[in-house]
C-alpha cells in the first residue's frame, strides 16, 4: 500500500472521533456508534480505495454497523481490505469513562482473517515474550514462561485484561499467581496495542471480546512485533448458557464452518494477519493510557490526537490535530453537531 494512505486513514478514525465525541456521557451508547459508523463511512467513501469491509462491528449488539463484505471508497484506488470498529468501547463514551478510541486496520487483499462478529477469545504479549504463548495451556503457564523471556519477577509482570463479570474467577487466578492485574472496563484494541509499544507497562493482555477487535489488534501486534493468539467462542459459552444464545451459537458455528473455520480452533498471528503490509490508525475519543481524547479548546475548534502504524516499515507516528469545525464539509459538521 502507498504510505501516503496511511495520512488518508488517520482522517477516516480522525472523523469517527469527532462525531462520537459529541455523544460522550450522554449515557446512550447506540447513537455515538452510529455517529461513528456515519462519518467513518462518508470519509471512506471519499478515500481513493477500492476498499471492501472484511469484518465489521454491529452484529454481536445489534448496533449500527459497517456491514461485512460493503464496498466503500471513490474506487479510483487500489484494492484493500478493512476490519473496523468505529468505537472500541461504546459504553465508555456513553458513561465518560477513559480508553475509547476509534480504529481500523487496513491490508493488501487475503491478508486479514474472515470470521463471523462474534467472540474470541485474545492470549496478546509484548515482543520480548514472542513465541512463548500458547493457548492449549493454562494461562499461568503462558504467564511464567513470558515472565521468564521478559526477564520480570511474577510480582513486577503486568496483566491487562477486561473488567467484565466472566473475568472475575480469572482475574483472581492472576492475583493468586501473584501478578499485577490492570482491569479496564473496555477497549481491548487499546490494550492490545498498549501491550506491543515500546514504552509500555503492561505485558500481556488477555480477554475475551469481539471478533473485529481480535482482527485489528493482531494487525497492529504484528506490526509492533508482538505475538497473539486466539480462538472464536460461540455465544452461549460466553454469555450464558439459554436457548436464544445456543440458537445464536449454532448459527455463528454453521457461518464459521462455511468460512473455513472452527470455534475452539488456535488462530496464530499468521492465520489472523498474513503480512506485514497493513496500516492500523486509531483515535482517541476519550482520554485513556494510550491517546487522549477529543478536547475542545473553543466552540469551533476540536483537538484530537492519533497513533498510525505502518506495519511494512514498523514505523509508528503520533498525529495531534485541530479541526476548525467551520471548514469542514457540511455533511460531516452535521454528524458532529448532532
Amino acid at each position: 500500500m502507498r504510505r501516503e494512505l496511511a495520512i488518508e486513514f488517520s482522517r477516516v478514525t480522525e472523523a469517527a472521533a469527532l462525531a462520537s465525541s459529541s455523544w460522550i456521557g450522554r449515557g446512550d451508547k447506540l447513537a455515538a456508534d452510529e455517529a461513528a459508523v456515519e462519518a467513518m463511512r462518508l470519509s471512506l467513501n471519499e478515500t481513493d480505495i477500492d476498499g471492501t469491509i472484511v469484518i465489521g462491528e454491529g452484529e454481536i449488539d445489534e448496533a449500527p454497523m459497517l456491514y461485512i463484505g460493503e464496498r466503500l471508497g471513490t474506487g479510483n484506488g487500489e484494492a484493500v481490505e478493512i476490519a473496523v470498529d468505529p468505537i472500541d468501547g461504546t459504553r465508555m463514551v456513553a458513561m465518560g469513562q477513559p480508553n475509547a478510541v476509534a480504529v481500523m486496520a487496513v491490508a493488501d487483499p487475503g491478508v486479514l482473517l474472515k470470521a463471523p462478529d462474534m467472540y474470541m477469545e485474545k492470549l496478546v504479549v509484548a515482543p520480548g515474550a514472542k513465541g512463548k504463548i500458547d493457548l492449549n495451556d493454562t494461562l499461568e503457564e503462558n504467564i511464567i514462561r513470558c515472565a521468564e523471556a521478559i526477564g520480570k519477577p511474577l510480582s513486577e509482570f503486568v496483566v491487562m485484561t477486561l473488567a467484565k463479570p466472566r473475568h472475575e474467577a480469572i482475574i483472581a487466578r492472576l492475583h493468586d499467581l501473584g501478578v499485577r492485574v490492570h482491569a479496564i472496563p473496555d477497549g481491548d484494541v487499546a490494550a492490545s496495542v498498549f501491550v506491543c509499544m515500546p514504552e509500555r507497562e503492561a505485558d500481556m493482555f488477555y480477554g475475551i471480546g469481539g471478533a473485529p477487535e481480535g482482527v485489528i489488534s493482531a494487525a497492529v501486534v504484528r506490526a509492533l512485533d508482538g505475538d497473539m493468539q486466539g480462538r472464536l467462542l460461540p455465544r452461549y459459552e460466553v454469555k450464558g448458557d439459554t436457548k436464544e444464545h445456543r440458537i445464536i451459537g449454532a448459527d455463528e458455528t454453521r457461518r464459521c464452518h462455511e468460512m473455513g473455520l472452527a470455534t475452539h480452533a488456535i488462530l496464530k498471528l499468521e492465520d489472523m494477519v498474513s503480512n506485514d503490509n497493513i496500516i492500523f490508525s486509531a483515535t482517541g475519543i476519550t482520554d485513556g493510557d494510550l491517546l487522549h481524547g477529543v478536547r475542545r479548546a473553543k466552540d469551533d475548534i476540536l483537538y484530537t490526537e492519533t497513533l498510525v502504524i505502518r506495519g511494512k516499515s514498523r514505523t509508528v507516528r503520533r498525529i495531534e490535530s485541530a479541526h476548525y469545525l467551520r471548514r469542514k464539509a457540511d455533511n460531516l459538521l452535521a454528524i458532529i453537531n448532532k
